[in-house]
């Protein structure tokens, strides 16, 4: 059976987690069996931090719509639940960016479901 000899694979292989790892701190960046690690922890937080990102965005809508609901005079509980009675058909995400941007307009729909 002949050698094999696994020089080119390997270089592109550690080459490959090294380029990952650019701009790590210290060593991380540039040794490969300390990078391997760093780059396998920070794939392990990204997937994990897929999806705490959508709840994260989901609290600070609610925070942005609460804070304008009360310069109104309304709770949010109370708003969301007049909306849903109302059937208004406007997301939390939609909702914040009304309160922020067009306060006008976010004043508009409180007193519509009121």
């Amino acid at each position: 059976m002949a050698r094999v000899k696994r020089g080119t694979t390997q270089k592109r292989r550690h080459n490959k987690i090294l380029k990952a790892a650019k701009g790590y701190r210290g060593l991380s960046g540039r040794l490969f069996s300390i990078a391997k690690r760093r780059v396998m922890k920070a794939g392990m937080h990204a997937y994990a931090h897929r999806r705490t990102k959508k709840r994260d965005f989901r609290r600070l809508w609610t925070a942005r719509i609460n804070a304008a609901t009360r310069a109104q005079g309304l709770s949010y509980s109370r708003f969301i639940f007049l909306l849903s009675k109302k059937m208004v058909a406007l997301d939390r995400k939609q909702l914040s960016e009304l309160a922020i941007h067009e306060p006008a307009v976010f004043a508009k729909i409180v007193e519509a479901v009121k």
